[in-house]
């Protein structure tokens, strides 16, 4: 089924002055399927991050649409896009952005405390999940009191305990060290396998082998798409690394 549809995208940035404007964004299209976990790759300066941020609504395009389940979250007022981001979308960044004064337990509870949420509810949707992330016996812990991956599967807890339609990630694993990153992938993979559905930013071509679909941005634009199907994470990435490749070298783009 359908969750995401993305329309006709494009962003213009007028430079200061409006003396120039540059196009971020340039007639990007697609779809994801609900339950799919796709990965967004492509030079700095591509638009990726653009992207994510238009879905995420903090960022509104020049023109084009984008629809969660064939509602526009682009017509919604201001006032109501806190809730929107809070009720529908989950968002783990490359820096981790937990609350420093605030215990792993309290980071995570966060969104379900702004939501109003009966404390007993709280306390049965953490449990499960923090077992699940291998983070029981560090919720009292400070986040300056645990490692750079206890940190990001924190933040990958408070991102998920909203049951989030999509979960969306900038550069998760770009902080963390190849052991840590690993730990967060299968991570990732395990919550998409129970239904989560995942977009993830990233440069990084062992990431993005996790994903089911990878959609490379160049100049603004879908450059090309590799589907996973029954390839293993090494295919995949051989496969990711070439279009990459291909894309550097100024190869043609996908028709």
């Amino acid at each position: 089924m359908e969750l995401l549809n993305v329309k006709n995208l494009k962003k213009i940035y007028a430079t200061r002055f409006g003396g120039n404007q540059v196009e971020a964004l340039s007639n990007i299209s697609f779809s994801i399927e609900e339950g799919e976990f796709v990965a967004i790759m492509g030079e700095s300066g591509s638009g990726k991050t653009t992207l994510l941020n238009i879905l995420a609504s903090l960022d509104k395009p020049t023109s084009g649409e984008v629809l969660l389940r064939g509602k526009s979250i682009l017509s919604m007022e201001e006032s109501q896009l806190a809730a929107f981001r809070r009720e529908h979308l989950g968002f783990v960044f490359q820096d981790f952005n937990l609350l420093d004064t605030f215990s792993l337990k309290d980071n995570i509870l966060l969104p379900l405390v702004l939501s109003n949420m009966d404390f007993l509810e709280m306390e049965n949707r953490l449990q499960p999940i923090a077992e699940k992330l291998g983070i029981s016996k560090l919720l009292d812990k400070f986040p300056y009191e645990v490692s750079g991956g206890e940190k990001q599967r924190a933040a990958v807890a408070r991102a998920i305990i909203t049951e989030p339609e999509i979960l969306l990630a900038d550069e998760p694993t770009g902080a963390l060290d190849s052991k840590s990153s690993g730990e967060l992938l299968n991570i990732f993979t395990k919550i998409n396998k129970s239904g989560q559905t995942i977009l993830m930013v990233t440069h990084s071509a062992i990431a993005a082998s996790h994903a089911s679909r990878v959609l490379f941005i160049k100049d603004g634009e879908i450059f090309h798409q590799i589907y996973k199907g029954d390839l293993s994470n090494r295919e995949m990435f051989e496969k990711i690394s070439n279009t990459l490749t291909l894309l550097a070298s100024g190869g043609k783009r996908d028709e």
